[in-house]
Parts: structure tokens; C-alpha cells; sequence
């Protein structure tokens, strides 16, 4: 067991990550030439159209370090954006180090610390890694007394690399082998083994991600499941190489897999123990702190006939990705569907997407809010995270909307403008400072139905890319609420509705509406879009009709047989309004989700 490192890197978006994880695994010898592709563990389509990680990844690396020993790297690539740091918490939990990476030109951004700080949590050992000295614009002496100040890390452990063309990548892995602890446990007490990850094979069931903190599993041994006491048969143990290399057994310390033919996905749920029924543990693992879900979006088929095998993929899904929540929902408009609870808009778009892609599904999206106490009248307080639950105006005493605290780095020049953006976005309480020349980090206090919306899109707009931002959760204040309903054709689109600021609300309602126009095509009478705040109309926008020639055979004679033409056009035209229907497409409903072009 002195042998193996359990490790994972974790870094801001963008710092890095994958390329490193590649250079260690061309190293090690974990793949070769003619099988390397860049972003090696990135096995998702989104991920490398996207270029970023959504799953943290392990692989099992052999390493002959300089002292002639053979040691095991079990290494976790991890995700970098705020929206999937649950998914970094879940692989540190299976690590006893981390390598810490910043880029050279970038230095410490907000989701460095915030990741850094979730590695001190567990008690990891830290190795700090300036990357990317390669750049034109790299300052690594700057960004290594920026780590030793503000991050109190030594400067002596500070190795330097450039994972794009692999310089210093070999000290790196010496130094994984050095100041990295082995893994503690006792490979014959009873079995405790954590899942941190699953994922569904049609053909071979649940297959389990899981640390091994004591004790041994072979193939034919019989695992409970503490949480549900439920017990298999192992038909398979094994390690993470590029693909799943059985082995003859997994004992304390390691990283690997297991399957055992489960086949009812809730059997297998992320942070529970697995133990051996012969032998069990007395005791389960702590596991994970549930995720704290920020926005909520409901999620129904297209087609209603589609609502089963929708209901299947749910579940499959929450097994891969254990910070995604949903239950039953139904709307008029759009039939049975799930509400679901998200920890970002990214991540609402990324399981929007794996839906449709690994499930083969079409869907329409409501459009996202957050969760709002409302008081009433009679002392009982709402929690309501869907506008179709919003009660009656008068019976409301008063409303409550979470609030959060932002932390923003920016280059200097770029103050100003962030600035107005959150003072748009109704922000209070901000405050700045500068933890290197040239660099400002803004902290500002701003209601969370603000930032859902398409605030981090204007932030890397206006500050050129250069702008990260991270946040957390703060306590609820009250709020001035209004329920906006969209009617198209008279008739109100509850998939639709959306709970608004009330100074928000026309600004709101008007680009909802010109989305919609540009979406719904055109029929053969005016289609009426109307944004709607209780029975006050407060955008509108009109969708001009098709409109047939029917003077075309008048060539000539008296202007009343016109006349008489137009008049009986424009009385069929009026029946078709109040008995024709009004196709609305999928993409419709789409585009009122997206944000407007900065």
C-alpha cells in the first residue's frame, strides 16, 4: 500500500487539467502514440465540443520513479466550472492528494480557491503547479509569491510545467511520489468500500466507481449495499485504464471499479458504503454532503408517449450525476414531464443535452427560476420554485428571494463595466481589492434570479474572456415578486410563465415576447404575443398574418365589389382568430431560455 498515490488536479476552468492528465498518461506509458487524442479522459461529445470537463475521471497509471520503485498513480481529473464542483468534492473524497494548478498568465482565480478550499476540507495534501510557463505572457515568479501570500502554501513544494509541451511534467510526477502520502486502511479487516461514481451499461448493469478504505473484493464475493441493505454477487472487479482491465481483486487503498449485475439503478447510489455480507463493517463511511440545487427548470417530452422511456433515462442519469434531483411534475400546455433541481445554468444545459444525445430524446424546457420563500397572510410560509405554484397576490404577507455573494477577478481595466453589469442586476454591498498589481477582485451580494438569467455570459462578454466568477450561497431577503404570464393568441403559456423582479418585469416581458415572434411562424390571421403581470398587459408584440391576394381577379369594375371582398376576407379571417390553433414549435420555448446578445 506504500506504494500507491491517490491524487486528483484540480484547477480554475481552463487552467489546464486535461492537458496535464494527458501528459502524465503519455509518461506512464497509459497509452500509445497511435491511440492519443488530446482531452484522453474526456470521454463525452459535449466535453470536447464544449472543451471543458463535465465527469471527473480516474485512470491507473504504473510509475518506475528515480529511486527504482514501481509505484501505482491512481490520478481524478476533475471538472474546473463552478457548476460541477460537487462533482470535484466526490473525487477528493477518494484521493489523499491534489495537485493545485494556476496558470502562469492567469494566476489565482475565483474557482482556484474555491477548490482549494474543498481539498483543505478533506485534509488533502497540496502540491501547488504553476502551469502554462510556455505562454509569451507567462509571470511564474509573480504568480508563485501570489500562491505563497494568498493562498499560504510553501514555496519550496512549487513546481513549475508546461503541460502543452510536457517541460517540468516529469518533476511533477517525482514530486507526486514524494510529498504525496500512501493511503491508510487494513487490507484484512472487514470490507469498507465508498462509491464516488456510477454509470448504466445496458448489458452489464450498474457499473460502480469506489475507493477502498479496508478490506478486499474478489470476483463471487457477496457485497451489501449499507444504505439499503441490499446484496449481489461480484462478477467483476477491476482498474481504470483507458478501458476496464479486470483484476484478480481490489484491496485497501486502491481506486476501481465493480460490477455485479445490478440492475435497479436506486440499488447503487453515490456516497454509500459497500461491505461483504460474510464480514460486514460495523460501520458506514461518512459520505457526501447532499448538493444544494440553485435553479430548477421542468423538463417534459415532446411527444407524451415518450414520457416512460423519459422517466428510465432520469433515473439512469441521477446515477451518473448525483447532484441532479426531479420529481413529477404536469402542465396543461405541455402534459407529464419532472421538475428538476440544477446547481447552474451550464449544468442545466449539459443534462439538457446528454438527455437528448446518450437517451435519444426531444424535450422542451421550462424556463429556469430559483427557490422563493412566500409568506402568507395566515402565518404559513411557501417554498415555490415553480411560477405555476405561486399563490393568489392578496393572500401573499411578503416574499423572500435567496441572495448570493459574488466573487469576480478581473484585469483592472475592466472595473467599470463590471461594475454596471451588477448594478443592472440589483447588487449591493460591493467591495474590492487587489491581490496582485493589475488584477481586482470584486465582491458584490446579488439576488440569484439575477445571475441564472444570462449574467455570466455578459460577464465574459464584457471583460473579453478574462472574467471568472464563483459564488455562495448567502440567506433570503425580501423581494418585490411579480408572476409574468405569456399569452399568445389570448390563451397563457404556462411552460412559459416566470417569476420577475417587478422593475424587471416589462424589460423582461418585451424580449420574451420579440423571441417568441421571431420563433412562432406566421398564419393566415394575427397572432397577439402579450406579456402579462396579473391582468395588466406589459409588452406586446404581433405576429402579421399571411395575407391572400383576393383582389387579384378584379382587373377592373366598381371599387364596392372590392370593397365587398375585403370585407368578407376580413370576417373569415376574424373566425379562423377565435377557433384556429396556434402551432407553437419546440424551439420556441427554447429561445425564450436564451439570453439576449451582449
Amino acid at each position: 500500500m506504500k506504494n500507491i498515490r491517490n491524487f486528483s488536479i484540480i484547477a480554475h476552468i481552463d487552467h489546464g487539467k486535461s492537458t496535464l492528465a494527458d501528459r502524465l498518461i503519455q509518461l506512464c506509458g497509459g497509452v500509445t502514440d497511435r491511440k492519443f487524442q488530446d482531452q484522453l479522459l474526456d470521454n463525452m461529445d459535449i466535453e470536447r465540443e464544449r472543451g471543458i470537463t463535465i465527469k471527473s475521471q480516474t485512470i491507473y497509471l504504473p510509475y518506475r520513479a528515480a529511486d527504482g520503485k514501481e509505484y501505482i498513480l491512481n490520478l481524478v481529473d476533475t471538472p474546473g466550472h463552478v457548476d460541477f464542483s460537487y462533482e470535484v468534492s466526490r473525487a477528493l473524497a477518494a484521493c489523499e492528494g491534489a495537485l493545485l494548478l494556476v496558470d502562469a498568465a492567469q494566476g489565482i482565480e475565483a474557482q482556484t480557491l474555491a477548490n482549494l478550499y474543498l481539498a483543505m476540507e478533506n485534509d488533502l495534501e497540496i502540491i501547488p503547479v504553476i502551469n502554462k510557463i510556455d505562454l509569451p505572457a507567462a509571470e511564474p515568479e509573480k504568480v508563485a509569491i501570489e500562491i505563497e501570500e494568498d493562498l499560504g502554501l510553501e514555496a519550496e513544494h512549487i513546481q513549475q510545467s508546461s503541460a502543452k509541451t510536457g517541460q517540468g511534467v516529469e518533476d511533477l510526477l517525482e514530486a507526486v511520489v514524494r510529498f504525496l502520502p500512501p493511503p491508510q486502511g487494513d487490507a484484512d479487516a472487514p470490507l469498507q468500500a465508498m462509491i464516488f461514481d456510477a454509470q448504466y451499461d445496458s448489458f452489464r448493469g450498474t457499473i460502480i466507481s469506489c475507493r477502498l478504505f479496508n478490506g478486499r473484493v474478489r470476483p463471487g464475493d457477496q457485497i451489501t449495499f449499507l444504505s439499503s441493505g441490499v446484496t449481489h454477487k461480484v462478477d467483476e472487479v477491476g482498474h481504470y485504464h483507458l478501458t476496464k482491465e479486470p483484476a484478480r481483486e481490489l484491496t485497501a487503498g486502491e481506486v476501481g471499479y465493480i460490477i455485479a449485475g445490478i440492475k435497479n439503478v436506486a440499488d447503487a447510489r453515490v456516497g454509500d458504503t459497500i461491505t461483504l455480507k460474510d464480514n460486514p463493517c460495523t460501520e458506514s463511511l461518512p459520505g457526501y454532503q447532499p448538493a444544494k440545487q440553485v435553479v430548477f427548470s421542468s423538463i417534459y417530452p415532446v411527444s407524451t408517449e415518450d414520457y416512460d422511456d423519459l422517466a428510465a433515462a432520469m433515473e439512469k442519469l441521477t446515477l451518473n450525476d448525483a447532484s441532479l434531483t426531479f420529481q413529477k411534475d404536469s402542465s396543461t400546455a405541455l402534459g407529464f414531464g419532472f421538475r428538476c433541481g440544477f446547481l447552474g445554468l451550464l449544468h442545466l444545459e449539459v443534462v439538457q443535452q446528454r438527455l437528448e444525445r446518450e437517451f435519444d430524446l426531444s424535450l422542451i424546457l421550462t424556463v429556469p427560476s430559483v427557490n422563493y420563500h412566500v409568506f402568507l397572510t395566515d402565518g404559513t410560509m411557501l417554498e415555490v420554485d415553480n411560477p405555476s405554484y405561486y399563490p393568489d397576490p392578496g393572500s401573499i404577507q411578503r416574499v423572500e428571494e435567496p441572495f448570493i455573494k459574488a466573487t469576480i477577478m478581473i484585469p483592472e481595466k475592466y472595473m467599470g463595466v463590471v461594475m454596471n453589469l451588477c448594478m443592472e442586476r440589483r447588487g449591493v454591498n460591493s467591495n474590492h481589492h487587489y491581490p496582485m498589481p493589475g488584477r481586482i477582485e470584486y465582491t458584490c451580494e446579488l439576488p440569484l434570479s439575477e445571475v441564472i438569467y444570462d449574467f455570466y455570459d455578459r460577464l465574459k462578454s464584457l471583460t473579453q474572456g478574462y472574467g471568472s466568477f464563483d459564488y455562495e450561497l448567502l440567506d433570503y431577503r425580501p423581494a418585490d415578486l411579480v408572476k409574468m404570464d405569456l399569452l399568445v393568441n389570448g390563451e397563457r403559456m404556462d411552460a412559459l410563465s416566470q417569476l420577475v423582479h417587478r422593475s424587471s418585469a416589462r424589460a423582461r416581458g418585451l424580449s420574451a415576447c420579440e423571441k417568441l415572434k421571431e420563433e412562432i411562424p406566421r398564419h393566415m390571421f394575427k397572432i397577439a404575443i402579450q406579456a402579462a403581470v396579473g391582468s395588466n398587459i406589459v409588452a406586446r408584440t404581433t405576429v402579421a398574418a399571411m395575407r391572400k391576394d383576393v383582389l387579384a381577379k378584379c382587373y377592373g369594375g366598381d371599387v364596392s365589389r372590392k370593397r365587398k371582398l375585403l370585407e368578407k376576407q376580413k370576417a373569415g379571417k376574424k373566425k379562423m382568430k377565435t377557433v384556429g390553433n396556434v402551432e407553437i414549435p419546440q424551439s420556441a420555448f427554447l429561445a425564450v431560455l436564451k439570453s439576449d446578445e451582449s
